[in-house]
């Protein structure tokens, strides 16, 4: 079995692209075009070159010691943290950037839930010189003031989503409503492997310099390319896109996917898609998502701005389906306690997002000679507030 996708934009049963007719040319554009353009010589030396010496790429792969000897195995940190920005989102960004600049497009849209996706398509945006609007949930932007204020630093303006739950699913809603009212001077960069194809794939591709990365790092570190076991937390499931990428076929290696459970599976309040989801069609391509009986969407919660959606993507759909992944649903409150864990443990304040993955050493035993590599995704800047009312700090 195959775990890329296929020439028809599917993983598995999961995948390609149901739209409005109204967005069939931009789509198309994009999907006869994102291969070849990627591929151009001039645009992979410019894209390396900006990865370098503006992302601040290669990321560290830290050995983190304290929680290994705590845990008795070996535990990397892929730390996408240290990325320009605060987190991973800035790979993705900066491809889709150069794409748009070479489809000759003047006007940028953006969806963004926990904020990090928006400042760093602001960020590019004002790197390029190009207009940039972020569509956001209106609860998003009350709990994520200071990267509201970062991309309006940044020149972007911020237009609030007030329908539904005021969250990223609606944010994303308002941005394709933009697009298609808008179709061919404006790029909508979305931020993660969801979306009508080739979205996912185009932004796991991007996303792939992680495990690119990881493997030499690795084979550096510890003699051989490959670690037992990858964990990621998953909402759309960008960042778990990049540090599976290389390793998607290699079943040496155990892909470990981390769900926001919010508070509790079965509470009503949550965002374990692979628990409580079934097949549906959202934002353009066929995932699992959660939804009524009668197929309305159902709203999802999680402490994390990022992990509140209710879908995952087409390719974490798949991993999941086939049993490639194990998925794994993890509370707010044990998540809150991981950020507060792996700050004192490793002086690292994660993203709250982040912080679901580390709980996965609650949940999985590794043996003493496993490597299990984390993709610590975002730093917790943003979340300070929510930590301090959290813990009364």
């Amino acid at each position: 079995m195959n775990f890329n996708v296929d020439e028809k934009g599917y993983y598995g049963d999961f995948g390609g692209a149901f739209i409005p007719e109204m967005l069939y040319p931009n789509v198309e554009e994009l999907r006869q075009n994102y291969l070849s353009i990627t591929a151009e010589p001039d645009f992979k030396k410019e894209f390396d070159e900006l990865l370098k010496v503006y992302v601040g790429r290669p990321t560290p792969l830290y050995f983190a010691k304290r929680l290994s000897e705590k845990y008795k195995t070996k535990i990397y940190l892929k730390r996408e943290d240290l990325c320009h920005t605060g987190a991973h989102k800035v790979n993705n960004t900066i491809g889709q950037i150069l794409l748009a600049q070479r489809l000759g497009k003047k006007r940028i849209i953006a969806e963004t839930g926990a904020g990090q996706h928006g400042v760093a398509t602001a960020t590019v945006c004002a790197l390029m010189g190009i207009e940039c609007i972020v569509y956001m949930g209106e609860l998003d932007i009350q709990r994520q003031a200071p990267n509201v204020a970062r991309m309006k630093m940044l020149g972007a303006e911020v237009r609030p989503a007030q329908s539904g739950s005021k969250t990223l699913k609606d944010a994303t809603n308002e941005a394709i409503r933009d697009w298609i009212n808008n179709p061919v001077d404006t790029h909508y960069i979305i931020g993660s492997v969801v979306g009508p194809h080739p979205y996912p794939d185009m932004v796991a591709r991007f996303q792939a310099v992680i495990s690119e990365e990881t493997k030499w790092q690795l084979a550096e570190a510890e003699g051989r390319d490959y670690p037992d076991h990858v964990i990621a937390c998953v909402g759309g499931g960008s960042n778990a896109a990049g540090l599976y990428y290389h390793y998607l076929n290699d079943k040496r290696v155990n892909i470990i996917a981390v769900e926001a459970a919010g508070k509790g599976i079965d509470s009503g309040e949550s965002a374990a898609t692979s628990a409580l989801g079934k097949e549906g069609i959202i934002h353009g391509s066929k995932t699992l998502l959660m939804q009524t009986p009668d197929g309305q969407i159902t709203e999802p919660y999680s402490i994390s701005a990022g992990l509140d959606y209710p879908g995952v993507g087409p390719m974490h759909a798949h991993l999941f389906r086939s049993q490639r992944a194990k998925f794994i649903s993890i509370p707010d409150q044990e998540a809150m306690d991981w950020g507060l864990t792996l700050s004192q443990m490793e002086g690292i304040i994660p993203a709250i997002e982040t912080a679901h993955a580390f709980a996965a050493l609650d949940v999985c035993k590794f043996g003493p000679e496993e490597i299990v590599v984390f993709n610590c995704s975002g730093r917790g800047d943003k979340d300070l507030d929510t930590y301090i009312d959290y813990f009364k700090l």
